[in-house]
């Protein structure tokens, strides 16, 4: 890549800004059911499987997009999906916070999933096109950082604005803001630095786009780091981004208040984990150890929490501190698949190590909620149900076997000392 002209720095400044912003609503989308979860259940009047179902939509459509976005990212650039995406979202959106019955709840919510799931790999593309290669890690991880913040929003803040305006007020501001972005993406973002012609794009086969998916499938070296993926992140998904509040409300006690600010701690734990344990993992050159070690501790974590044990509110707010730090582990996962495959293969392989969370979490939201629903002695509190400690303990007993899943994977992790070291295999 040549040198930028400033006005070309303004423009991918700007134009990655646009992007960051919709990056914080696609986070802010996946994690919000969690922070109104008892409102859902008391103005659908639902039971705790349907209320896992609406909650999975968005990661069965988001599952099913991870690997077709790359191939859309490269076909029909960055600008022409992150536009679309943001409008199609924003419908979504839209139509949820209006739904008066579940079933239009959700095809919104479907809607929300296929309009945010480009927003990753779009934003990838750009920075990989607009920034020097030697900063790219630099800058993903920046944008992590500033995208995590929309979990952060989907916990307190969120409870907050659902108290004063009506969970459906924030999904209809929510909506209108993806709109705008959509209209900005269309207007700022251009695929490439501008050369007085069209960039080029590359014309896909669809042999040879099987046949490398297909390669980095038969990858053994694939597996160990697509399964941590989908047994950490997805047991991160599953009860955060919908259980975690009612947990804490139910077994705890806590007001919902303080059972959001649990949530936002979680939420910024992984914000700062992801920068911290992929600096950390850089500076060592491993990926194993951090990975084996990150693990082992989440799983550790999520034993307390299927303990149910009660302890002071510090000790609690500084275990979900630690519980977002070690979540973060899961970010390495990436790393460790695109540096086992063929360099020109890096978007599939991270692609198929992202598919495995979101599919967990889109089979495992609802099974918990099944699980909660075998349990449930017929108690109401303010038109949702209320569940007793031994049912708690089986739902949070499903994620946390999803965790301990990924502690298992990372001893078969590939040592790669931070390098790709595909053509050693």
């Amino acid at each position: 890549m040549g040198p930028l002209t400033p006005e070309q720095r303004r423009r991918r400044w700007l134009a990655l800004a646009v992007v960051a912003v919709a990056y914080i609503l696609s986070f802010f989308q996946r994690f919000a059911p969690a922070g109104i979860a008892q409102d859902l259940a008391a103005t659908f009047q639902t039971s705790a499987a349907s209320l896992g179902v609406l909650a999975a939509t968005y990661f069965y459509i988001y599952t099913l997009m991870q690997i077709p976005t790359g191939i859309l990212a490269d076909t029909l650039g960055p600008r022409r999906i992150l536009a679309l995406g943001g409008l199609v979202g924003g419908i979504g959106s839209l139509l949820f916070g209006f739904a008066p019955s579940l079933d239009l709840a959700l095809a919104g919510r479907t809607l929300v999933g296929l309009g945010v799931s480009v927003t990753f790999i779009a934003m990838l593309k750009l920075i990989a096109v607009w920034f020097e290669e030697s900063r790219f890690a630099t800058m993903v991880g920046i944008c992590m950082l500033v995208g995590n913040l929309g979990s952060v929003l989907a916990g307190a803040p969120l409870s907050a604005m659902a108290q004063a305006t009506g969970w459906r007020g924030v999904f209809i501001g929510v909506g209108g803001l993806s709109l705008v972005l959509a209209a900005l993406c269309w207007l700022i973002v251009r695929d490439a630095p501008g050369t007085g012609q069209s960039a080029p794009r590359p014309r896909f086969d669809r042999t040879v786009v099987l046949s490398g998916l297909l390669a980095v499938l038969r990858n053994r070296s694939t597996w160990p780091a697509a399964l941590v993926n989908t047994g950490m992140s997805g047991a991160f998904f599953t009860f955060a981004g919908l259980w975690a509040t009612p947990y804490l409300m139910q077994v705890h006690g806590m007001a919902r208040a303080v059972a959001a600010n649990h949530l936002s701690l979680w939420f910024g734990g992984f914000a700062v984990g992801c920068l911290f344990i992929g600096g950390l993992s850089d500076r060592l050159g491993r990926r194993k150890p951090v990975m084996i070690a990150v693990s082992h501790v989440y799983v550790a974590i999520w034993l307390v929490l299927l303990s149910c044990a009660t302890m002071p509110l510090p000790l609690s707010y500084a275990l979900f501190a630690l519980l977002g730090l070690s979540t973060a582990g899961f970010s390495l996962t990436w790393a460790c698949a695109k540096e086992v495959n063929p360099p020109l293969l890096s978007g599939m392989s991270t692609s198929i190590a992202n598919m495995g969370g979101f599919l967990c979490a889109a089979i495992m939201q609802p099974v918990v909620g099944w699980i909660m629903d075998l349990g449930w002695q017929g108690e109401m509190v303010g038109g949702a149900r209320v569940y007793d400690l031994a049912t708690w303990q089986h739902g949070v007993l499903a994620a946390t076997l999803c965790a301990v899943l990924g502690a298992a994977a990372s001893w078969r992790i590939r040592e790669t000392r931070c390098r790709n070291i595909w053509q050693a295999n």
